[in-house]
């Protein structure tokens, strides 16, 4: 057993050792991030794609896409995104989008960038929108008959949209 376990490590360690990799393994902490990333949202919205998508349109795509890891209402037990007002301030607190997150847009963009998980950014932007709508309703915070925009999304009230606080010393990195 032992003998295996030991070919077994150094098949992965040469494997490992002959691997190209096309960037350093460095942290680059204090310089700007780079430009060819994809595209991010802001809280302001600034970076929103053109598109749509309802709530109606979001229930078939997140039970497709969504039930598996989060539950039929959002509420599965280590993987919830619905629920949990409330419970910031007490010992066992439920963050989830509706009790913790601040902004739609950060939802929004979240949801482009890695989910479905295991077939991240699979999803078109017409389709994040409207995962983002059926979540954000689950969560009660838009109507059923809503719908949401590359205009809207930044103007949707968050209900922990002031929980959060910036250092009133903190600067952004200015570009050189």
């Amino acid at each position: 057993m032992f003998t295996r376990s030991l070919a077994l490590f150094f098949t992965l360690w040469a494997t490992a050792s002959n691997a190209d990799l096309s960037h350093e393994l460095k942290p680059m902490l204090g310089k700007p991030a780079p430009d060819d990333f994809e595209s991010v949202v802001l809280p302001d919205g600034t970076g929103a794609p053109w598109g749509q998508g309802s709530v109606l349109e979001g229930k078939p795509l997140y039970a497709k896409h969504c039930v598996t890891c989060h539950g039929v209402d959002g509420t599965l037990p280590g993987n919830a995104i619905a629920g949990g007002r409330g419970t910031l301030a007490t010992a066992r607190p439920n963050k989830t989008v509706g009790s913790y997150w601040p902004f739609a847009t950060t939802l929004f963009d979240y949801i482009n960038r890695a989910m479905p998980y295991g077939n991240e950014k699979s999803l078109k932007t017409d389709e994040v929108y409207a995962v983002t709508a059926y979540v954000l309703y689950l969560n009660e915070i838009i109507a059923e008959d809503s719908t949401l925009t590359g205009e809207n999304l930044a103007r949707v009230q968050m209900p922990n949209r002031d929980g959060f606080v910036s250092s009133p010393d903190f600067q952004p990195l200015q570009s050189p």
